[in-house]
Order: structure tokens, then C-alpha cells, then sequence
């Protein structure tokens, strides 16, 4: 659910041929010299012929995001698996996005996986590609619209009871004044995790808002913010690579305040070995992306529908701390956390 620091062209699409290697290299780490030669042959598990099958992975992350590129690993490996023919497209704008919707049914794919990060702009490109009997999931952004707006699947973190989480543990921590730093406005999900936090804290909880796309400017708005109130004690922010620059604006501040983050990656993990960064919280962006793509394999080849088509398939959250971090350490590295 991130937006990357600076805006990049989006991309129209890419192909799975492009993440079938490393799809491969990482089902290859995994099978060894003895894998499963069917791989990507177009037949699953069950012996279903598949061949063809086109589904699309339509986001609103940016180019070059370490979040979303754990998302296309995932979907990826699910794709060469299933013998899926993948189109991966981005676009950060939700009028762009909502296109990319469109272009998918116009290329008459076989599924739809969407991010629903702003519901509004994607109601209509939704309900096309229903009317044109294209099966659609959600992931990661929509919780509490994907219901709403039709879609079969949900697979994703409730941000409100992640939100919640953090503010619980952050009351065991003993913070009095919390501030957390919004990195898009208007994104439900963003939203929806600094609501939950300031549910459950205790404390003095406080909002606010920057500009994700411009790294220098976080960097000035969080400094100046936390210079302005020595009492601040904590930083929340809701994305990996927010919190290692927050890391940075503590020091530059001379500010007490501690960092915690929504969202994890493999120099996420280095920060809170070295305690840097207290904890993170997982929603495991790699396993969206691969449950994504399968849902619609197996609802194309099998008509299963996870949850029932009536409650997501919950992702997260997953805390990460000093104590448990070596757990998933080698999975960062691998780059599949």
C-alpha cells in the first residue's frame, strides 16, 4: 500500500516473461536440481488445462517501490506455477489506473487482481469488467469496499486492526505522544491505520501529512515538526522506506522520539537488528500478490472462492521486532519479505 519517493513514468504493463526469472530462481532455490519441469507448462496441480489463461495485476504503486516489487515476485511465482500469462501495470494516479482497468477488459483477460486504494475511481472500470464476465479480486487497499463493488476475492491486512495493534503496543511501551506521518492523502487504507492507532493509544496521537513522492520534503516537514515539539516520543510511519528516512529526521532534530512502522523490507529488517527502528508490521505484500493470482487460477479452473466471497483472506498483521527478526532476516534477504 506504499507510493514510492520519486514519481516515475508509470508502466503500461510487464509481461510475466520478464518475472518468470525470477520466479523461477526462486521456486529453483526451493525444489532444487529435481524441480517440477511442469512449471508454466499451462497445467496446475490438479491437471487442469489452463493454457492461456490471462489475468491482470493492476496497482496503484509506483515504478521502482521495494514494496511492490515484492507483490510481482509473488504474483509472478503464482503465475509461472499456475501456467498463468501475467500482465503486470502500475499507476500511482487512480484516473490512470482506472484506464489500465479498461485496457485489461479490452484485452478481453480471463481475471482482474486491483488495489483499491481510492474505491471512488475504480467503481466503474470495476463494474465494466463484470458486465464483461471478467472475474475481478482485490488486494491490499479496499477492505471495506471490495464487497461493495463486486469483487469475488479480498486478500489483504484489515488496517484498522492493524492500526489498533500498534496503538496497544505502543501504550505497552509506555509512548505519550505519537505522530503518524500520512505519505498520500486520500488513501483509505493509510487513513484507516492512523484511525486504528489513535483508537486504542492512550496518548496524544497526531496526524501528519507529507508529500510521499518527495523524499527531501518528508525529510524538512518531519524534522521541522519534531524541533517544533520535543515532546513527540514516537514516529509511526506507514511505509518501510518512510521509516528509515524518519530515521534520519530523528537525529537531524536531536529529537528522544523512537521510530515504528507499518511495512517491512530487507533494510527495514537491518534498522530494527540494529535498533534503529522498534518494530515493524507485516502484511506480507509478497503473499497478496501470489494469492491474488492463484484465487483466479482456481476460480477459472476449479471455481473456488476464498472466504466465500463474503470475508478477506486477512494477511496481516505481523509484528516484527528485535526478538523475532532473525525468523525472517533470510526471507528479506531473498527478497521475498
Amino acid at each position: 500500500m506504499n507510493t514510492p519517493p520519486p514519481p516515475r513514468t508509470p508502466s503500461r504493463s510487464l509481461r510475466v516473461a520478464a518475472l518468470a526469472s525470477v520466479a523461477l530462481l526462486l521456486l529453483a532455490g526451493c525444489s532444487g536440481a529435481g524441480g517440477d519441469s511442469s512449471l508454466g507448462s499451462g497445467r496446475g496441480a490438479a491437471g487442469s488445462d489452463a493454457a492461456g489463461l490471462k489475468v491482470a495485476l493492476i496497482t496503484h504503486g509506483g515504478e521502482g517501490d521495494a514494496y511492490w516489487e515484492l507483490v510481482r515476485k509473488g504474483a509472478a511465482v503464482a503465475a509461472v506455477k499456475d501456467g498463468v500469462d501475467l500482465t503486470y501495470a502500475n499507476d500511482s494516479d487512480p484516473a490512470g489506473q482506472a484506464q489500465l482497468v479498461r485496457d485489461a477488459i479490452s484485452d478481453r483477460v480471463d481475471g482482474i487482481a486491483v488495489t483499491l486504494a481510492k474505491p471512488a475511481a475504480m467503481k466503474a472500470p470495476v463494474a465494466a469488467a463484470r458486465a464483461a464476465g471478467i472475474p475481478v479480486v482485490g488486494l491490499n487497499s479496499g477492505i471495506d469496499a471490495w464487497t461493495s463493488q463486486g469483487l469475488l476475492e479480498y486478500f489483504g491486512q484489515d488496517e484498522s486492526v492493524a492500526g489498533a495493534a500498534v496503538g496497544d503496543k505502543l501504550n505497552g511501551l509506555k509512548v505519550k505522544h505519537a505522530l503518524c506521518v500520512i505519505h498520500e492523502r486520500g488513501n483509505v487504507a493509510l487513513e484507516a491505520r492512523c484511525a486504528g492507532v489513535k483508537k486504542t493509544f492512550r496518548g496524544e496521537t497526531e496526524n501528519l501529512y507529507v508529500e510521499g513522492t518527495d523524499p527531501e520534503a518528508v525529510d524538512a516537514v518531519l524534522t521541522a515538526r519534531l524541533r517544533q515539539d520535543p515532546g513527540i516520543d514516537e514516529v509511526v510511519t506507514l511505509g518501510a522506506q518512510f521509516a528509515l528516512d524518519a530515521v534520519g529526521s530523528v537525529k537531524a532534530a536531536d529529537s528522544k522520539a523512537q521510530v515504528a512502522t507499518f511495512d517491512l523490507n530487507n533494510d527495514l529488517v537491518k534498522a530494527i537488528r540494529a535498533g534503529n527502528v522498534q518494530f515493524a508490521v507485516d502484511q506480507q505484500p509478497y503473499l497478496q500478490g501470489y494469492l491474488a493470482v492463484d484465487s483466479l487460477w482456481l476460480y477459472k479452473t476449479n471455481g473456488n472462492i476464498s472466504g466465500g466471497g463474503v470475508a478477506p483472506v486477512l494477511t496481516g498483521p505481523a509484528f516484527v521486532t528485535r526478538t523475532n527478526v532473525a525468523a525472517v532476516a533470510k526471507f528479506a534477504a531473498a527478497g521475498t519479505r
